[in-house]
């Protein structure tokens, strides 16, 4: 495996770049630009990409450009600032633009090592400065009416820079740049989920040994894939829980029991803990709070269910993905300690009396889908869509409370059962025209005046949430027919008891997040 090491400087889209180069079927990770040398020379990379970024390369304690990047030798492709910061320290010029080019470009190129498909074509910009003179060496190989040098390139070190952005759906031809990249880097295009697959289980076994395992199982595509790839290595040293916090959707703690008995084989425990989590949870309404009290209640019914059964174990299985490390604390293997609470079990406790196996740290959403259809696990189970570790408390915003939650329920249950009867509610990996990527109700402590019949009512508000994304790092909320929101709202209004009105949600990933909280 010849792996890439991508230095983030701070761009919106450097999880973008790493999607790009995983789909091109080579490894890569993020790292903060100013992480040691040393850590990320551990991973022995074959190229290095840096990322673009916020900041001018003239600003007081701007990122700078690391010595051993140009003192290594390794391929170098610089995105952005990563562009200006080559052209900087190999004695060319960066200036200010004189307006600031943001948005869709028509740029033209010439003879590239990078050569894409067409000379002329559409990009995406996003940059204040701009590269005014190549350094010494460099041919200039594109440029655009507002941008002289687009991009340029030494052939004789492999050093390549693009002032645009070829790693975002916006720019034609960016993904075949990106692989004339990888192509001129010489890197092995390894990457693939048969692959993953065999080396997570032979990672698992080497760590796990002899050594007893038990894992939480919620359904979701991520628990479900690490605890299916830990079966595989250790077999019956896995015992698996699902815990019914009463946080699920309408029904989905039975469907979770079958659909896992079915498929995974392995050892089940079904725990009820409705009360214990609804004690737990009263009176709390901040959302980080709801997860550290999710999460520390989640890890002691663990080990309490675990001495019941007589287990001595040692390793808990989490299914923790990179977007979640990535996005937590920085970019990279080592800065990745604190993960973000939501997408777990809520924040597990400093005491954890196990050990804690990943096998999925370092994966993107669509690699876990693929691993899973690679080790044979469903498509209803691969293809679930997404769910959050604390479940609906996430969505449940203020107190939760039973009766919120039954009501939270009901109008979920109403806007996906009409989505799925009209064919928008993607379930297979096959996402047709319309389709939702992920579909929910949140409900809102916001009480509003309504009338309903010849009364006057004060009630609680349903926002419905749906989006399209490929991988979920990025997302757009979905264009919806207007007489199926209508048909949804006016169910919600009249048969979930306690919302009189009901809204969608119009913002996209980014800003917004695509969950609530």
């Amino acid at each position: 495996m010849d792996p890439v090491a991508i230095l983030d400087y701070g761009s919106q889209y450097s999880q973008l770049i790493a999607r790009r180069v995983r789909e091109a079927n080579v490894y890569c990770e993020l790292f903060a630009w100013n992480e040691s040398q040393e850590k990320i020379f551990a991973i022995n990379p074959k190229a290095i990409i840096l990322s673009g970024g916020p900041n001018s390369v003239y600003e007081l304690n701007a990122p700078t450009l690391p010595a051993y990047i140009l003192e290594c030798r390794l391929p170098v492709l610089g995105i952005c600032y990563g562009m200006q910061l080559l052209a900087r320290a190999l004695g060319g010029h960066v200036a200010p633009s004189l307006k600031r080019e943001y948005g869709r470009a028509q740029i033209r190129f010439t003879q590239s090592d990078l050569q894409p498909p067409t000379s002329n074509f559409q990009v995406w910009m996003s940059h204040g400065d701009k590269v005014d003179r190549a350094p010494s060496g460099f041919n200039v190989t594109a440029s655009s009416d507002g941008c002289p040098v687009a991009a340029m390139e030494d052939s004789n070190r492999r050093i390549y820079a693009l002032q645009f952005h070829p790693e975002v759906n916006h720019t034609e031809h960016g993904r075949e740049i990106i692989k004339n990249f990888l192509r001129l880097a010489n890197v092995k295009a390894e990457w693939s989920p048969s692959s993953i697959a065999a080396e997570s289980i032979a990672r698992i076994r080497a760590e796990v040994g002899s050594e007893k395992v038990i894992a939480a199982v919620s359904g979701g595509v991520d628990s479900s894939v690490a605890a299916a790839l830990v079966h595989k290595a250790v077999g019956d040293q896995l015992t698996c829980f699902y815990i019914d916090t009463g946080l699920m959707r309408a029904d989905e703690s039975e469907q979770v029991i079958q659909t896992f008995g079915e498929n995974l084989h392995a050892k089940l425990f079904p725990v009820n803990a409705v009360e214990d989590f609804m004690e737990a949870l009263h009176g709390v309404t901040d959302p980080e709070r709801k997860r550290k009290v999710i999460g520390e209640k989640f890890i002691r019914l663990f080990e309490r269910e675990a001495k019941r059964l007589g287990s001595d174990a040692k390793f808990l299985v989490q299914g923790t993905i990179y977007p979640d490390v990535v996005e937590s604390s920085g970019k990279g293997r080592e800065q990745a300690a604190k993960i973000k609470t939501h997408h777990n079990v809520g924040g597990l406790p400093d005491d954890l009396g196990f050990k804690l196996i990943e096998p999925l740290r370092f994966l993107f959403k669509d690699e876990v889908r693929a691993v899973g259809s690679e080790i044979g696990l469903p498509d209803e189970m691969v293809w679930r869509q997404p769910f959050p570790g604390p479940g609906l408390a996430i969505r449940c915003l203020g107190e939760v409370t039973w009766g919120r939650l039954e009501t939270l329920r009901a109008a979920d249950k109403i806007f996906t059962d009409e989505l799925r009867d009209a064919g928008l509610l993607s379930k297979t990996p096959d996402w047709g025209q319309g389709q939702t990527s992920q579909a929910f109700a949140v409900l809102l402590p916001v009480k509003s005046v309504g009338v309903m019949g010849d009364g006057r009512t004060y009630e609680e508000t349903i926002a419905l949430r749906a989006v399209t994304t490929d991988d979920f790092m990025t997302a757009d909320w979905s264009r919806l027919p207007h007489d199926l929101l209508a048909r949804v709202s006016n169910r919600i209004v009249n048969e979930v008891k306690g919302v009189n009105r009901v809204v969608y949600d119009v913002s996209s990933k980014p800003p917004a997040t695509i969950e609530w909280e």
